[in-house]
């Protein structure tokens, strides 16, 4: 199992130790729930799409896990960032990450978006619907690109699917070709397209009819407008493993197949070929992630279920409700202990489907034991609620026998700020 951790993870005597320094050490100085990424898989895997596509841009998305202190170490290794709201972005810009290498996205951008993406001169502005073309320009943006829909299914979960004919994404072809011609009416710079099929995708071979499909675009649009793309961005998506029987893609592997691919669809049609975009963000983050929790009442149910609970569950990790997400686990402070019986992890809301991990064979888990699970780093935490007033977790960078908080934990201080007249009524 412990090649689903970071790549520092270790099992020295009895402990789980990530970047050098035990769970037991981490959660007593930071708490639990506990977010630890794990600085060196960061800077590898932020290398290896790098190293890959040397010529391209890499854009991290920073949906997966939006940080200022993530955004500054990637930025540091040459990615930019892929951000699709006005927090996002100010994330990026906070993070230092350079006005040029950002990607602004956005199914449904507000004028106070578009008018921060100018102002702060982002690289590209991806225009998604008809209305925003000319609200772009209104705007002041300069450089854009088109979001096609190419009406493709691939094989992932339907709420993580985005380039089928029903998406909320995008331009239909139709539109696009007359959205391109407006947008150089008024002056817009139409750098290229974009195209997203979705996520958690096994390889590349999802999205060769895509990129086929997106150069027999572009040389429609050459032949009727005179127009080809400069710049083709193909997003994200590449999968990661979760428990031991996930496929491993790799990240070479999967980006060689698309330059390869781009290379003989665009020849195909006698195009040159784009400069890329591509926008990771799951396959950077989600490996270098582990989440500490302290295991609370262990018992069993009349049909048999163990269960053991922990002072988490959907209001730090929802995939397992939103997407079926499954996980697996060991227990941080006892890693050597065989296990011993097979338990369902549920976490402490007020929900029956509140459950982390329906299966998982662990070393008889006894209250205040660590639970350490691993492949956590991406939307995780991102999409984290306060749901039954749980104020969310903090999260640590580790690196060398040292932890740097990233994120501190809310308190209940936190989630009562917000609530207008909360004075109103007490006594005394």
């Amino acid at each position: 199992m412990l090649d689903l951790f970071p790549a520092t993870a270790a099992i020295e005597g009895d402990e789980l130790t990530l970047g050098g320094m035990t769970a037991s050490a981490l959660a007593a100085e930071f708490g639990t729930p506990l977010v630890v990424l794990d600085e060196q898989t960061l800077v590898a895997r932020a290398r290896a799409y790098r190293a890959a596509a040397p010529d391209a841009l890499i854009a991290y998305g920073t949906k997966a896990f939006p940080n200022v202190a993530v955004l500054r170490l990637l930025a540091d290794e040459g990615l930019g960032a892929d951000v699709s709201t006005l927090g996002e972005l100010e994330f990026a810009l906070a993070a230092g990450v350079p006005a040029e290498r950002i990607v602004v996205h956005g199914n449904n951008k507000s004028d106070a978006e578009l008018a921060r993406a100018a102002e702060v001169g982002a690289g590209l502005v991806v225009l998604d619907a008809p209305d925003e073309v000319e609200r772009a320009a209104t705007a002041g943006i300069r450089r854009v690109l088109l979001r096609v829909t190419p009406g493709i299914e691939v094989d992932t979960h339907a709420s993580i699917r985005t380039g089928h004919a029903g998406s909320k994404f995008g331009f239909t072809p139709e539109t696009a070709i007359a959205a391109l011609a407006h947008a150089r009416e008024l002056g817009l710079e139409a750098a290229g397209l974009h195209v997203h099929l979705g996520s958690q995708l096994v390889d590349a071979s999802a999205g060769w009819a895509s990129i086929a499909w997106l150069a027999g675009f572009a040389s429609v649009c050459e032949r009727e407008t005179g127009w080809s793309p400069a710049v083709v961005d193909l997003g994200g998506g590449l999968a990661i493993r979760h428990v031991e029987d996930d496929p491993d893609p790799s990240i070479e592997d999967f980006v060689a197949q698309i330059l390869d691919r781009v290379q003989r669809g665009f020849d195909a049609h006698d195009l040159a070929p784009p400069q890329l975009v591509l926008e990771p963000g799951r396959s950077v983050v989600g490996p270098a992630g582990v989440t500490l929790y302290r295991v609370g009442v262990v018992k069993q149910a009349a049909d048999g279920t163990r269960w053991a609970a922990i002072d988490g569950g959907m209001s730090d990790n929802p995939r397992p409700q939103l997407y079926d997400a499954r996980y697996t686990a060991l227990l941080a402070n006892r890693a050597s202990d065989g296990p011993t019986a097979t338990y369902s992890v549920a976490g402490k809301h007020c929900e029956s489907g509140d459950v982390l991990i329906r299966r998982v064979a662990l070393a008889d888990p006894r209250r205040g034991d660590l639970l350490a699970v691993p492949a956590t780093g991406a939307y995780t935490l991102a999409m984290a609620s306060n749901y039954n007033g749980v104020p969310r977790p903090a999260a640590v960078l580790v690196r060398d026998g040292q932890a740097r908080l990233i994120r501190r934990r809310e308190s209940v201080d936190d989630l009562l700020a917000v609530e207008v007249g909360r004075d109103e009524g007490r006594s005394g």
